[in-house]
């Protein structure tokens, strides 16, 4: 849960400084190339490893993906289709994630579902990075 309306849930979606921030898993730092917040929009953005022994999907020390809004019902969803460039065929593939905002009593549920997860990507670990996100976006939005 979220202390904070849908609203500012919603908004913390579409804004690309936003997205930076809250986005990256754990000590990973966030750049956003591309980022067009429509319905049909497309976006690319880097997570860039901070630990130098790490090994990132796209190069060396990051995970770059590239994607779409595929469907925002304002205040209320976020669907993003993403895709890592990535030459392993393991992180291939457009992966879906969908983001429901529900209002509950002092804020906002959000709840996260993956399809299509790359077979490279444990799902555990992508519970977990899943799970360290929405914890970040509580931090940045609640403020």
């Amino acid at each position: 849960m979220i202390r904070a309306p849908r609203e500012a849930v919603y908004a913390a979606f579409l804004d690309p400084w936003a997205v930076s921030k809250w986005l990256p898993p754990g000590s990973m730092r966030g750049i956003v190339h591309d980022f067009e917040p429509h319905e049909g929009g497309r976006f690319s953005m880097s997570l860039v490893y901070a630990d130098a022994d790490a090994q990132g999907k796209t190069s060396a020390d990051a995970d770059t993906f590239e994607g779409r809004f595929s469907r925002l019902v304002p205040d209320e969803l976020v669907v993003w289709a993403t895709e890592f460039q990535s030459d392993d065929p393991g992180f291939a593939g457009e992966m879906t994630v969908s983001s429901v905002l529900k209002t509950v009593p002092g804020g906002t549920v959000v709840t996260m579902t993956c399809e299509n997860i790359p077979s490279g990507i444990r799902l555990e670990d992508n519970e977990v990075g899943c799970s360290i996100t929405l914890e970040q976006m509580a931090r940045f939005v609640e403020g």
